[in-house]
């Protein structure tokens, strides 16, 4: 009687390793507990600018608008009338000085690049629909293309947002001015102490 059982406990054990090489060797084994599946919430991060909740911050996009302009752009003003900032639309945000050549901003780089790739001082802050802020330096033949020196500038006041064309501005007297992409986010505020890259939103 020992032998059978004998060649029982060995056809066990050999179909048990048998039963042990497919495992490792196919896909893993799913074991169903019957307990409901729950996913894990991941925090992902919000792109884009947030969304204002009234629209008494904004301004009236079409008195800042240059439609004579190559290309057409939204053009203002700070109150203090140092800084002239535009937006082309579906394109860029910049801003620049309003009588120096040069970005009167503590902590920006002395030179970049320019358009023919020699280094320039540079004269704008700019954000585009994707990229990281940048500074760059834009040649004075570009500056006199196509634009409108007929029409005044128009002042955007202090806490008012002109959003439009996939960005918005505002300018606000305790941090300065502040631009950003609709799209992406990202964005700069300024002053002449300083900058950083991150769009300032005024207060709803």
């Amino acid at each position: 009687m020992a032998r059978p059982i004998d060649r029982a406990a060995r056809f066990i054990l050999g179909a048990g390793c048998l039963v042990l090489l497919a495992a490792g060797c196919g896909s893993p084994t799913v074991v169903n507990t019957g307990e409901p599946w729950t996913p894990v919430e991941t925090s992902s991060p919000p792109s884009g600018l947030p969304a204002h909740r009234t629209n008494e911050q904004l301004a009236d996009a079409s008195e800042f608008y240059f439609p004579a302009e190559t290309p057409k752009v939204y053009r203002f003003v700070t109150p203090s009338g140092r800084w002239q900032c535009e937006i082309v639309p579906h394109a860029s945000a910049g801003c620049r000085a309003v009588t120096a050549s040069r970005l009167p901003i503590s902590g920006a780089p002395a030179s970049v690049p320019g358009p023919d790739g020699e280094p320039r001082t540079p004269d704008t802050i700019l954000i585009d629909r994707v990229s990281d802020v940048r500074f760059v330096a834009i040649a004075a033949d570009e500056n006199a293309t196509g634009t409108d020196t007929d029409t005044p500038i128009v002042t955007l006041p202090f806490g008012t947002v002109l959003q439009v064309a996939g960005f918005r501005c505002n300018v606000q007297e305790a941090t300065g001015v502040s631009c950003g992409s609709e799209s992406s986010g990202k964005g700069f505020t300024f002053s002449a102490d300083g900058y950083t890259a991150v769009y300032t939103d005024v207060a709803h």
